[in-house]
């Protein structure tokens, strides 16, 4: 599979300070709650075909952020990600397909020490060679996953029927990696 243009071999490294680790879930059947995870690595090694390349991903729970302290807490607590227990949510591709700039991510993703198999559509956004010398590759994904099957199970009935949390979570990703000169990639 033909690398986008652009990308080159190399071994690639998330620049979290240009990403953002988000997601989406319906409050109470009626809103969408939004939160971003703040501590995260990445690395992608990419070789002369996509179907050779690999990608590993690291978030840390306790990043967790919503804008609400209290629900924020709540989310970090055994109710959900458990932090004190499972302080990590990892990602490890197994495949990808596409070309140009739409692909599809296979891999697996682990939280509360659950994997199960997750697809991402995945858009690649471009490179790009930054004032100080960087080269900069942009993606951007996206993926629906059931909270359930990762034991976040916690919920609370509403008075009128229904949950106060919906199962189906949204993640999306907007990712900014950065090349490692070959000095440092070894």
């Amino acid at each position: 599979m033909v690398l986008p243009s652009g990308l080159t071999p190399g071994v690639w490294t998330l620049d979290m300070s240009h990403s953002e680790i988000g997601f989406t879930v319906r409050h109470a059947g009626i809103s969408k709650v939004r939160g971003r995870f703040t501590d995260a690595a990445a690395e992608a090694r990419v070789r002369e075909s996509l179907a050779d390349a690999s990608l590993h991903a690291t978030v840390k729970t306790a990043s967790f952020d919503s804008g609400d302290a209290n629900r924020d807490a709540h989310v970090r607590g055994a109710d959900f990600f458990d932090v004190e227990r499972f302080p990590e949510m990892t990602f490890k591709a197994t495949a990808v397909e596409g070309d140009g700039e739409d692909y599809t991510l296979t891999g697996d993703l682990t939280i509360r020490g659950i994997t199960k198999p997750v697809e991402l559509e995945v858009e690649f956004t471009g490179v790009a060679v930054d004032p100080f010398g960087a080269t900069r590759a942009g993606f951007s994904a996206e993926t629906d996953i059931s909270r359930k099957e990762f034991g976040l199970t916690w919920n609370a009935a509403l008075e009128a029927g229904g949950l106060l949390v919906s199962d189906k979570v949204k993640i999306n990703l907007e990712a900014a990696l950065v090349k490692k000169a070959a000095a440092e990639a070894s």
